[in-house]
């Protein structure tokens, strides 16, 4: 019996060896990817923000300012590759006082590669539907389970240009240490504004004409990042919008603000950052690690078995040999109906 347990042992070690290698390299690497199906939502708010209110062509301050954004995936624009992930986004902008008055709304279309993060130029992306657009860098994801202590090229989707996001240091968000990183968008023109706009708001005196302006923005980002798995749990965002003349006599404020992501979406995001940790861990090295173990015990397990019946086979005492020359007890005689006993012997006859 102990021969086929030994085997059986060394079998499954063999298995469970085989096992590791496999989740390690093949079965981590199609788990360790972005959904194709997302949808988030998040919300940054701004103290002390400023804006022109067109209404009543007024500059607001001191009001604050909600920049509500959803993430959805789109999960057929990716033409049926499952290596491409196409995420549509839209920022709406508005005054906390005022809810029903956007101020402004960003809307864009991103495709990159689910195992990499990177950007890639396919699936109809667009930004504010200018599809005349070549994505490069990173966008709303960092390298996938792969942040490193260095700086990464970002796709600014309002300029519409890759900068620099560059590493800033450590820090920690709602308990979770995090890499911190930090993008100038220098001031650069975005649009041209179709309509002119009055003289004095531009600051060129009462009796000025409209004049036509062109729209310019700029901003400090920086990103807090969990470097276990690229998953941003915060953000803050020091925008400023301004218009001015083409001679740049006239300027006015478009939007100034310096928005943060709420403390509540960024305790969901750690949360977030968390689940797909451990997903990331089990696949990784607990699974494997584990597979290995378990593996190395069943195959010390199964030539132990197999070692220790040997033994037992050569240190038993050899069987007694038969009458027949044979080793082994006598083989018992076969079954059948019981013999009639033999009859009596005839008397003697007397002489």
């Amino acid at each position: 019996m102990r021969r086929p347990a030994a085997l059986i042992l060394i079998g499954l070690g063999a298995f469970f060896l085989a096992l590791a290698p496999l989740c390690r390299f093949y079965v981590a690497g199609q788990v360790v990817q972005a959904p194709l199906d997302q949808y988030q939502e998040t919300h940054l708010e701004a103290q002390n923000a400023t804006y022109f209110d067109q209404a009543t062509l007024k500059a607001r301050t001191g009001v604050t300012m909600v920049a509500d954004n959803t993430v959805r995936g789109d999960v057929r624009g990716n033409n049926g590759n499952q290596r491409i992930a196409v995420w549509e986004a839209s920022t709406v902008f508005f005054d906390k006082a005022q809810p029903d008055k956007q101020v402004d709304i960003q809307k864009f279309r991103i495709a990159f590669d689910r195992r990499t993060g990177a950007l890639v130029n396919c699936c109809s992306v667009n930004m504010d539907g200018d599809s005349d657009i070549q994505l490069s860098g990173y966008g709303l994801l960092f390298p996938l389970a792969d942040v490193r202590k260095r700086d990464y090229t970002f796709y600014d989707t309002t300029t519409k240009q890759a900068l620099p996001m560059k590493y800033d240091g450590t820090d920690k968000v709602e308990g979770l240490a995090t890499y911190r990183f930090v993008q100038q968008v220098p001031e650069t023109k975005v649009a041209k504004v179709d309509y002119k706009v009055p003289g004095e708001l531009l600051g060129l005196g009462k009796k000025s004409d409209a004049e036509t302006v062109d729209r310019y923005f700029s901003a400090t980002i920086t990103v807090w990042v969990d470097p276990r798995t690229g998953v941003p749990v915060k953000h803050d965002q020091k925008i400023n919008s301004t218009v001015r003349t083409p001679d740049g006599q006239g300027r006015m404020t478009v939007a100034a603000a310096d928005l943060v992501t709420i403390p509540a979406d960024q305790k969901k995001l750690v949360d977030v950052a968390n689940d797909s940790a451990f997903k990331i861990a089990m696949v990784r090295s607990r699974v494997p690690i584990g597979s290995l173990a378990l593996g190395v015990l069943l195959l010390l397990a199964g030539a132990g078995v197999g070692v220790l019946g040997s033994r037992r086979a050569a240190s038993a005492p050899p069987a007694p040999r038969r009458a027949d020359g044979k080793f082994g007890a006598a083989p018992e005689a076969p079954a059948g109906p019981p013999k009639p006993p033999p009859p009596p012997a005839p008397p003697a006859r007397r002489r």
